[in-house]
């Protein structure tokens, strides 16, 4: 998860950035953007930013969460493109649903330790020890090591 944790946090800042402007753009000056009332606009950042998340998942070989960010996206287009109710309610199922996968497997993968740190979390190989530190026998031997 370590490869994806920069760019992923990035495309939710941009794309959470862009969806706000859009909506301060549509109550201060005009409730529009090129002719799109700016919610709508807003709506379809935050559905094509899930599908970007979904792209750099599945780009580093993380299917169970470019699966997850990919169902969210799916749920907000069914919400945008939904012409009755019932696909209205199915995109919010969808976007419910997702939303618990990616929130589950985030917290079982820290806790797993497979976010690509070790599995004690910190700067080691896995069993304790630092296979880099020759001067302490491969023993964690500071704080610093946690640093990486």
């Amino acid at each position: 998860m370590t490869e994806t944790v920069d760019l992923q946090g990035s495309v939710i800042g941009a794309g959470l950035l862009l969806a706000v402007g859009f909506l301060v753009y549509g109550t201060v000056v005009s409730g529009t953007i090129v002719g799109i009332d700016a919610a709508a606009a807003a709506t379809w950042v935050l559905a094509l930013t899930f599908i970007a998340l979904a792209g750099v998942h599945a780009s580093v070989g993380q299917y169970d969460f470019a699966l997850g960010h990919g169902g969210a996206a799916a749920g907000w287009l069914f919400v945008l493109l939904g012409s009755s109710g019932f696909q209205t309610v199915l995109g919010l199922v969808l976007l419910v649903l997702s939303g618990s996968y990616i929130a589950i497997r985030t917290l079982r993968a820290r806790s797993d330790g497979t976010d690509g740190d070790g599995a004690d979390g910190g700067g080691t190989d896995g069993d304790g020890t630092d296979e880099d530190d020759t001067e302490t026998d491969g023993k964690r031997d500071s704080v610093s090591d946690d640093i990486e």
